[in-house]
């Protein structure tokens, strides 16, 4: 495996994620790859060898182990992880394709740019984000659905009955380590739930922060708009209205009584010049 490439396409994924897809890109690779690469191959090494019925009936224990072993855990994880990862690099092509729209233009316009920010969050990215969520979520869910309902359910059973043909009659047969597989498949499974909620309070995170971004912009439009269709009008009288004939300055605050007051002393004055 050339991890120098792996690491380069996490680094990617990494770099356009949110806070809940960097914790969900840590789960998958730490507790998911990980645990796959390191001891979920170990575990599930023996599976056929060591597989045993109680019987000497050639082709019997093949068949029994095809019937209770449909699929192998091991295969169907990889194909797991495959499905998971693949939607994380639409997001990765598509900013290089913005990246790369965004240089074509900048030199056919005279150093001008398409995109502020590629990377950023808006119009299709945003889609193409939300989408890639949808369907990680969905193949997990649907692979953990899967594992279910090929093996009833999550667990690894001590003892199989088997009375398919060549076999005989019903025999029993016996798979090796069983609890530690069903351990490993615990884990593996609790791993994609967490995935799985991850995936969710991202999508939620994302259609809340939209939600507010455009009810923003809708208060501002219509602040906008009442702004451009109402006039503003003084709320005081203009000063000259505080003014007297001779050009004397009253205070604004004064009150009726006390400008009638103001206004009859002049006229005072020049009775008692006439007397």
């Amino acid at each position: 495996m050339n991890w120098s490439a792996l690491e380069s396409l996490i680094s990617g994924v990494n770099k356009y994620s949110t806070v809940f897809g960097r914790v969900w890109l840590s789960m998958v690779f730490v507790f998911r790859v990980m645990v796959f690469v390191v001891a979920a191959q170990r575990v599930w090494g023996d599976e056929s060898k060591d597989f045993v019925c109680n019987t000497a009936q050639p082709g019997c224990n093949n068949v029994c182990y095809d019937h209770i072993f449909p699929i192998s855990h091991i295969r169907l994880w990889a194909l797991q992880l495959i499905f998971v990862t693949c939607p994380s690099l639409l997001v990765v092509g598509h900013v290089k394709y913005r990246e790369k729209k965004d240089v074509q233009y900048a030199a056919s316009h005279k150093g001008g740019h398409l995109y502020a920010h590629p990377g950023k969050k808006r119009g299709g990215l945003w889609w193409t984000y939300l989408v890639s969520l949808v369907f990680k979520a969905g193949f997990d869910a649907g692979f953990l659905y899967i594992l279910y309902h090929i093996y009833e359910g999550y667990d690894m059973p001590r003892l199989s009955k088997c009375s398919l043909s060549p076999c005989p009659n019903t025999v029993d047969c016996f798979i090796s380590r069983p609890t530690e597989k069903k351990i490993f498949t615990l884990f593996m499974v609790v791993s994609s739930a967490v995935c799985i909620l991850m995936c969710l309070c991202e999508m939620v995170y994302l259609i809340f922060k939209r939600v507010v971004k455009l009810i923003k912009r809708k208060n501002e439009a219509e602040k906008k708009l009442f702004a451009d269709t109402h006039e503003l009008k003084p709320l005081g009288h203009p000063k000259s209205e505080f003014m007297s004939k001779s050009s004397i300055r009253v205070d604004p605050t004064a009150s009726i009584h006390n400008l009638d007051d103001i206004e009859e002393e002049p006229v005072k004055l020049k009775v008692k010049q006439k007397d």
